[in-house]
């Protein structure tokens, strides 16, 4: 794909994993790249996709917007994020085949996976179970762009793609406690102790839960690549090959952002899904992507650049 002859439209691109995709999207010669602002197009409606069509008229649709959060958000909001997300990328996927976009890349999430898959997540797994209960009608939601994908290759020839990242991290993420993940949430939870002189921290479940989390530049890198070079109906993940346990992330952060309280687990809360780690050799195989960034690192970027910007410590 010749990147500087392409007009390319990210919705979701003014998001955290948006803001770092635009960048990387850039550097690979990329000039016209249309950013749909939420103000400007609610994509839930179908007017104001037809609208954002005309007005982008793209060869290319990376579909990155979502209506999205930690365990918290969506058990508060089980039925917008399954409405907003199922009508924001169907109809999206529909008025894009029908408006004669060469290209749709549609990112899911490992949310979508069931929630005893066997470990690490082989894609061909995706159907054997229902997903964990507090993220299932989002992981749904988006498991149904799969689903019009394989179906709109099948009978209309139209090329588009599934992607599932798994958890992203990285400077730029949302540290907004009522709907940020774990990551974020962690390091603004302990610095803020820190700075207040609070001997602990309370942190939701057991620990026992595993997780992988891929770096958001990494990300961005392996959307890139397989908008480049992948044009198959077949699922791929995106991961960084590395599990680590909420247990020893809440410790790790704790030490690396000085904070020395306890941490004290409350199990009334939900621990969500048991494990969650991606087997990443389809990508390796299809477009040659393997993430790059040590995980520690990743962490220090993102502790330094929370640090830079929270108006917490100013």
């Amino acid at each position: 794909m010749n990147w500087s002859e392409k007009r390319i439209c990210v919705t979701g691109g003014a998001g955290f994993l948006g803001t770092h995709l635009i960048k990387e999207l850039r550097t690979r010669g990329a000039t016209d790249i249309f950013i749909p602002k939420i103000e400007d197009y609610d994509l839930v409606d179908p007017a104001a996709i037809n609208r954002m069509l005309a007005d982008s008229n793209p060869d290319v649709i990376i579909h990155l917007a979502a209506h999205v959060g930690g365990i918290g958000a969506n058990r508060e909001h089980p039925a917008e994020f399954f409405y907003d997300n199922l009508m924001m990328g169907v109809q999206l996927m529909h008025q894009a085949y029908l408006s004669g976009v060469e290209k749709f890349v549609a990112i899911g999430t490992v949310c979508a996976y069931p929630k005893f898959t066997p470990v690490p997540f082989k894609e061909d797994d995706l159907w054997d179970g229902y997903p964990e209960e507090t993220n299932a009608p989002y992981g749904l939601a988006k498991k149904m762009l799969l689903v019009q994908s394989q179906a709109y290759r099948e009978q209309y020839g139209f090329n588009s793609i599934f992607l599932l990242p798994v958890n992203l991290y990285g400077p730029g993420d949302n540290f907004d406690p009522r709907s940020s993940h774990v990551i974020p949430a962690l390091i603004r939870k302990c610095i803020e102790a820190r700075e207040s002189g609070s001997d602990h921290i309370v942190v939701w479940g057991d620990g026992s839960p595993t997780r992988e989390f891929i770096y958001v530049k990494d990300a961005a890198r392996g959307i890139a690549l397989a908008t480049e070079c992948y044009n198959e109906s077949l699922p791929v993940n995106l991961g960084s090959g590395f599990e680590i346990s909420i247990k020893d992330l809440a410790e790790k952060i704790a030490r690396m952002t000085g904070f020395e309280g306890d941490l004290v687990w409350d199990t009334s809360k939900p621990n969500g899904q048991p494990r969650r780690a991606l087997d990443t050799s389809r990508a390796r195989e299809k477009f040659g992507f393997e993430a790059q960034t040590d995980f520690d690192e990743g962490l220090q970027q993102t502790i330094d650049w929370y640090l830079k910007t929270s108006e917490v410590i100013h």
